[in-house]
């Protein structure tokens, strides 16, 4: 399970410098704070974000919903922070993470750190192609040479340099998000858009079904539960 620490919050302002009448160059200015998450009030917070991701932090198979349970603190909270900004389009999470409705940094900090504590799901849409075909082999080839440099060898992310954790993603959600990046649709970072585009969209679908089956690892998951055993309680 991942563990939780100071969650990094950087913002960027812009700063109008003036000079006697005449106006300088805006600059921007970065600044770093650093908040040392509460998980009680996170999972308080997080019944904000329960209806749709629902209170385990699973998604939905569909793709809908990506599940956040075990993804990094500090992917979470850039995600937050771009889409709060507007520089990352979403409409329908738009409202919810304005702090009128899910409150200050101290609170944004405290509801992803809880979020990187949950239980991944034990069932995660996985794509069309196991391991014995050949497009899963394609795709893991494909990955390790276009992908694992930033996302780990094992998909599994990278806090301190927001590469989210996507070992565990749901298939339809990962396909639906590298479209959309690829299409220039969503916002990325240069490196992320340049390997996209050394992929066709077969190559991307091989890619991302390899990536659907890279297990995670026992303990970040929640148990498995047979819920057609009589004895389920």
């Amino acid at each position: 399970m991942l563990r939780t620490g100071a969650v990094r919050i950087a913002t960027t302002l812009i700063v109008g410098l003036l000079a006697m009448s005449t106006a300088k160059a805006v600059e921007p200015v970065r600044i770093e704070l650093l908040f040392e998450p509460n998980l009680e009030n996170g999972k308080v917070v997080y019944e904000i974000c329960a209806s749709c991701h629902l209170p385990e932090g699973w998604g939905n198979a569909d793709g809908t919903y990506p599940q956040l349970a075990g993804q990094h603190q500090n992917v979470l909270i850039k995600q937050l922070l771009d889409i709060r900004s507007g520089k990352r389009d979403n409409p329908q999470m738009y409202p919810f993470v304005q702090e009128r409705t899910i409150g200050g940094y101290q609170s944004l900090a405290d509801v992803v750190a809880y979020i990187s504590t949950l239980p991944m799901t034990p069932e995660h849409d996985r794509g069309p192609w196991p391991e014995n075909t050949t497009q899963y082999q394609k795709g893991k080839s494909l990955f390790q040479k276009n992908c694992a440099g930033c996302h780990g060898k094992k998909a599994e992310g990278n806090n301190g340099m927001y590469f989210p954790r996507l070992q565990g993603q749901h298939y339809s959600y990962l396909l639906r998000q590298a479209r959309m990046l690829k299409r220039r649709l969503r916002e990325g970072n240069p490196a992320m858009l340049s390997a996209l585009n050394q992929l066709d969209d077969d190559q991307l679908q091989w890619v991302l079904d390899y990536v659907s089956f890279i297990p995670v690892p026992k303990e970040d998951l929640a148990p498995s539960v047979d819920w057609r055993n009589p004895d389920f309680k």
